[in-house]
């Protein structure tokens, strides 16, 4: 029941990454929104995610992960069933902060909760898990382009009913108590945030959230930039970068068994080097599925294998710590959305250019890895 309430919490969350990448052309044909308000909409979301991180790790470590889940779920249920009554360019931003909010909580909750679970498989155990955020990435603009025929609203209801059936599962379902006392996790907390090795894990969730998330976000309306329609503009997402990460972690879990997590970070990040600037390179349809794909699986174990290196090394305050390092990732989130539609400005065909931060991004997590190995090693 323990795995079952993970799954079902990383899915919604998988659905909810997936969902502003999705629904971005409808709002921005609604409201008539530029690309750097598009961008203004993601920072938002990121925002949100960022504050909630943070916040919710002592949290967690000092009442338990259920209140994690709990609240999270209810934030999302009640942000999606606002976001298609919405008047204007500032209530979005506001439902897009909340729906931040409780997705920050939600993901650090339910993988605080995998890693507890984990125990000397972590690595194994967080990238299965990790899966059905694939799964969720993958349904998400699939449904909205072949079942809601890209009706925005449709998909907002559909998740928002489908988040709170697992709020009622996650309620009912009985969980670990908290893991430590109150005064043991404020006393740690400096000591804990100081730490060189726990501050580079942050930094390169921070350089891969901008490659993940700038694919979520930014994608579909750079391939539509690139004449794409719309509905197969979607569908490369799913079938090539949704599944692409539920692939990759189908098949790097055994691997995590005999391979060091560093290792496969570092593999990874040379694949999504390469990857990302080859799927920003062609206008084709079919090559763009190819490389998003491909760029998918490449990306698929470096989130949960990150995770799963900051329980091992931090296992008395674990939830802050992932919380931290979340935390990290989703300021990758804000400050690339920032430059990607900075960049972009108000001419789509800019966005191939603004994307070119996905690549670097990818560079950059090389070199960052490699000194991450040293300090383990040390």
């Amino acid at each position: 029941m323990l795995i079952l309430a993970v799954i079902l919490a990383i899915f919604v969350y998988g659905m909810i990454a997936a969902t502003l990448g999705s629904i971005l052309p409808g709002l921005s044909d609604r409201f008539s929104l530029t690309p750097g308000q598009n961008g203004s909409v993601a920072f938002a979301q990121a925002l949100g995610l960022i504050l909630a991180s943070l916040a919710v790790g002592p949290l967690l470590d000092a009442e338990g992960k259920k209140i994690g889940l709990v609240l999270g779920l209810a934030l999302i249920s009640a942000a999606l069933f606002a976001l298609p009554k919405s008047t204007g360019y500032k209530s979005i931003l506001g439902l897009l902060f909340l729906l931040g909010v409780g997705g920050g909580i939600l993901i650090t909750s339910a993988n605080a909760l995998a890693s507890d679970l984990g125990g000397a498989h972590r690595g194994t155990e967080l990238n299965l898990v990790n899966l059905f955020f694939g799964l969720g990435g993958l349904v998400t603009p699939l449904i909205t382009a072949r079942v809601f025929g890209k009706n925005w609203v449709k998909l907002c209801y559909a998740i928002a009913g489908f988040t709170v059936l697992t709020l009622v599962f996650e309620f009912l379902t009985k969980m670990p108590g908290p893991t430590g006392e109150h005064s043991v996790q404020w006393a740690g907390l400096g000591t804990l945030l100081q730490n060189p090795l726990l501050l580079m894990l942050g930094l390169f969730l921070f350089l891969y959230i901008t490659c993940e998330v700038g694919v979520w976000n930014w994608l579909p309306r750079h391939l539509i930039a690139q004449g794409i329609p719309e509905s197969k503009a979607l569908t490369i997402l799913s079938l090539g970068f949704a599944l692409g990460l539920l692939v990759g972690r189908l098949a790097v879990s055994p691997i995590l068994i005999h391979v060091p997590a560093v290792t496969v970070t570092l593999l990874a990040s040379v694949t999504m080097a390469v990857t990302t600037f080859l799927m920003l390179r062609t206008s084709s349809p079919l090559m763009a599925t190819v490389w998003v794909g491909l760029a998918g699986v490449a990306m698929a174990p470096v989130f949960p294998t990150t995770l799963a290196i900051v329980g091992d090394a931090f296992p008395a305050m674990t939830g802050t710590a992932l919380g931290f390092v979340i935390t990290c990732g989703w300021a990758g989130l804000a400050v690339s959305s920032r430059v990607i539609g900075g960049i972009a400005g108000g001419d789509p065909k800019r966005l191939r250019t603004a994307l070119m931060v996905i690549p670097c991004s990818a560079v950059l997590m090389i070199v960052l890895n490699i000194l991450i190995r040293a300090r383990l090693q040390s």
